[in-house]
């Protein structure tokens, strides 16, 4: 059981690392245009859950407290590329 959960561990790991580079090559090559922006909002968002569910163990937290999670990473990946959004639209 022990090697299955860090073979997960390091399988998240990964994905996060691949998750990083992939942020900074679009960050890097396309500028900070509102699709790179978004794209790059929702690298971070899904990186905070993977985070959070394998790393914290949210997930086998009760389901109120995931619920919690989930709903404040949407909403605030929400807020900040809307305002993003709404910034580059009356620029």
């Amino acid at each position: 059981m022990k090697r299955s959960a860090r073979g997960t561990a390091n399988l998240v790991w990964l994905s996060l690392s691949v998750a990083t580079l992939c942020s900074w090559w679009m960050a890097e090559h396309h500028g900070a245009g509102v699709w790179t922006v978004l794209l790059v909002m929702l690298i971070a968002a899904a990186k905070a859950r993977a985070v959070a569910l394998h790393f914290m163990e949210l997930k086998a937290a009760p389901l109120i407290w995931r619920l919690v999670f989930e709903g404040w990473v949407l909403l605030n990946t929400a807020m900040i590329a809307g305002l993003y959004w709404f910034t580059q639209a009356r620029a």
